[in-house]
């Protein structure tokens, strides 16, 4: 069984928003509706500062909190670990972005929720999602994480630092940060293995 997720080497993203584009291109988001955005977070004090570049979507957890609130059943997980939702049975309560501690869901202006899906129409024909695809510095890593061999399973095993959001709620995100800085924005601490 597979178990897609996706991982960024902060070491190497340098901000660009290419992702950002090229996943608002792919999935035809209108203007103002993002399912992938970059977060940028000065760390340190004066002189000492840098600035911290980290992409953020849905993060595909192995418990997401968004599923058992839906009242009509539209969110799910696929077999392969992909958190997602049907736009047909969305009836736009917004229950299942309330209950996201990410905010990682949004409401596209035709009344339903859209969020990131690992462009799994891309997946089913073999393709990497838009954003990895797109990204100039080959920041960006996906695959199954079940087989030790595919270019994400690789890219945690090699990282010298890898971190993921707000661990100790539980979730089990599949969105991977790795080679932080040791002072990592809202990551930082709990959660990372160096």
């Amino acid at each position: 069984m597979s178990r897609y997720a996706m991982a960024i080497d902060l070491k190497a993203c340098v901000g660009c928003a290419a992702c950002s584009v090229a996943c608002s291109v792919e999935n035809e988001m209108p203007v103002g509706t993002h399912r992938l955005w970059i977060r940028n977070t000065t760390i340190g004090t004066f002189p000492d500062l840098v600035v911290e570049h980290r992409p953020e979507a849905c993060l595909h957890c192995e418990n997401p909190p968004c599923v058992p609130v839906c009242p009509t059943g539209c969110c799910f997980v696929t077999a392969d670990g992909i958190v997602d939702l049907d736009v047909k049975r969305c009836i736009g309560c917004s229950a299942c972005i309330a209950a996201c501690p990410y905010d990682a869901r949004s409401m596209h202006p035709a009344g339903y929720v859209t969020k990131c899906d690992f462009c799994k129409h891309r997946v089913a024909d073999g393709r990497a999602p838009a954003c990895v695809e797109t990204c100039p510095t080959l920041c960006r890593t996906f695959g199954d994480l079940m087989d030790p061999q595919s270019e994400v399973s690789i890219a945690i095993r090699q990282a010298r630092r890898v971190d993921v959001l707000r661990p100790g709620l539980g979730t089990g995100p599949n969105l991977y940060y790795l080679n932080a800085p040791a002072k990592f924005g809202l990551v930082g601490g709990e959660g990372s293995r160096s």
